[in-house]
Order: C-alpha cells, then structure tokens, then sequence
C-alpha cells in the first residue's frame, strides 16, 4: 500500500534548465592561465614537458606517464612538473588538448553532419559515431585522464559535449526531460563504458556504432516501437 500510494502522488517539478541554450562556445581543456598569454619560456618549457610526456606514451603506454618520469625524461625537476600541470591528471589533459579542440571546432564550425547546416537529428549521430571513434584512437589515454566521479561531469571538456547534446535534443524532442536524456546518451559515449564494450567485451566498432545510431533513433522517437 505504501507503494502504491508513493506511486499515485505527483512527482515535484523537474527544476528549470541550467545549461546553455546557444550554441557551445570552444573551451580549453586547460586553466586559463596556461594558454595563449604564456611568457615564451614558460611557453618553451610547457611544450617540452609534453613532448617528454607524449614520448613516455608512445613507449610505454599512459601507464608509462607519471611526473617523476617526466621530469626525469625533460631533465627537469619535478617540482617543475607539479607546477606546470598540477598533477597527473593535469598533465595527461594537457596531451589530450589539441584533439579536444579539433574536435570541438569540427562540431561548431565543420563541415556538417557534424558541424553546423544538418538536420539536428543528422547531427546527433554523427557527433557520437565520431566521439565513439576519437575515443578508439586515444582510449588509454583518456582513460588515464579520467578526473574521477566527482569531477568526471563537471569538467569543461565534458560540459561542452553534454552542452551539444542537449541543444540537439531540445530540437529533436522539445517536450522531452532533455537533461536526463543528454546524460543518457552520453553515458553510452563515456570511455569507461567504451573500454568495457570494446576491450572487456570484445564488441567491434561497427556493432557499438550501430548501438548508438539505435539508442539515438529511440531515445529520440524516431522510430516507431516494435
């Protein structure tokens, strides 16, 4: 009865939107100090400490990277390090940059689907299967990134993702709960839940992008239902 009861009361009000209603603007990955107003040895020495980074990647795998190692690698202390980038995470966000803004610029000015001028539908799967892809080629790496739960939605590169979803989602579906529904679909592009599908799993690529495309088509109703 109790249930019953919890059942047949009105739910409160879902609370008013608070993300962005506009199209995103491109973010940094990085605090705003690092770039673009670096003094050019402070600038020197922040390119170098990556290459030492990305070095110790391509040898030994994200893994590989700690600050110790890249400070021994860059013959650099590793205080110097530490305040670059912060800490680990930091630093394995910085090498994650350059691709995070290639793909931000694709999806705001790029040629459509993915960037402006398709359907917003159009537009919706094709900013998953190339997320699903981007993430197949640096998925170790962002896996290491990872800023753990309590920063994993929060932080700027994941707002920007979730922020265009759910701009496409209010076109597609405007009566819908579109922040539930962003956040639905981006857990399906979340690297861990790619790691798993694809490594743990061993799904193809072409079975996990086919998943999207029909998490999109009935999340979005644009299917009828069997």
């Amino acid at each position: 009865m109790l249930y019953a009861g919890f059942m047949s009361a009105s739910l409160p009000p879902f609370p008013l939107p608070q993300e962005p209603v506009d199209e995103p603007t491109l973010l940094q990955l990085g605090s705003p100090d690092e770039e673009p107003c670096l003094r050019a040895d402070a600038a020197r020495n922040r390119a170098r400490l990556l290459e030492a980074a990305a070095r110790l990647v391509a040898q030994h795998g994200a893994a590989g990277v700690t600050m110790e190692a890249v400070a021994a690698a860059a013959q650099v202390g590793k205080g110097t390090v530490f305040r670059r980038f912060g800490d680990r995470t930091g630093l394995l966000t910085a090498l994650l940059d350059h691709s995070e803004k290639n793909f931000q610029a694709a999806v705001i000015t790029g040629p459509a689907p993915l960037g402006p001028g398709a359907p917003p539908l159009d537009r919706l799967k094709e900013f998953g299967v190339a997320l699903l892809r981007r993430s197949a080629d640096e998925l170790e790496l962002q896996l290491a990134a990872d800023p753990g739960p309590e920063r994993r939605y929060s932080n700027a590169p994941r707002r920007f993702l979730r922020g265009h979803v759910l701009i496409l989602l209010r076109e597609i579906v405007p009566d819908a709960d579109c922040e539930l529904l962003a956040l639905t679909l981006m857990a399906y592009l979340d690297p861990a839940t790619i790691h798993y599908r694809t490594v743990i799993c061993g799904m193809p690529a072409d079975r996990v992008e086919a998943g999207w495309l029909d998490l999109v088509d009935r999340i979005t109703r644009s299917v009828p239902p069997c």
